[in-house]
């Protein structure tokens, strides 16, 4: 298996996070795909993962010093999730943080304010 190598370029808060759970995931025999943002795939939540044991899931990462969702994110999660789509927020690369993604999705829990 190769080394890890994160996609992103970026250094905001949230890329750090990014990278860190991709990492620990990785380690843990997940396989993992960015998606990218652009144009076609506004409203994607960030990461593809997807595991031999535990199946496929998507997941959005969130800063949780200063998060909100894009408009395209508050348009599409509740048709992706309508159309059999879970989708978590991770927050961090903690152990109990990474153990989300074995519970009901969670992304709605962050929309406070919206």
């Amino acid at each position: 298996m190769e080394p890890f190598k994160p996609k992103n370029t970026k250094k905001g808060p949230e890329a750090i996070i990014q990278e860190k759970i991709i990492k620990a995931l990785t380690l843990r025999g997940w396989f993992i795909m960015e998606t990218h943002g652009n144009l076609y795939q506004m409203g994607f939540p960030d990461l593809y993962a997807t595991h031999k044991a535990y199946g496929c899931r998507w997941i959005e990462v969130k800063n949780p010093e200063a998060y909100c969702f894009t408009p395209a994110q508050l348009e599409f999660f509740p048709k992706l999730v309508a159309n059999g789509t879970p989708i978590w927020v991770l927050i961090s690369d903690s152990d109990d943080e990474l153990k989300k993604i074995f519970k009901p999705q969670n992304w709605y829990t962050y929309l406070k304010g919206y």
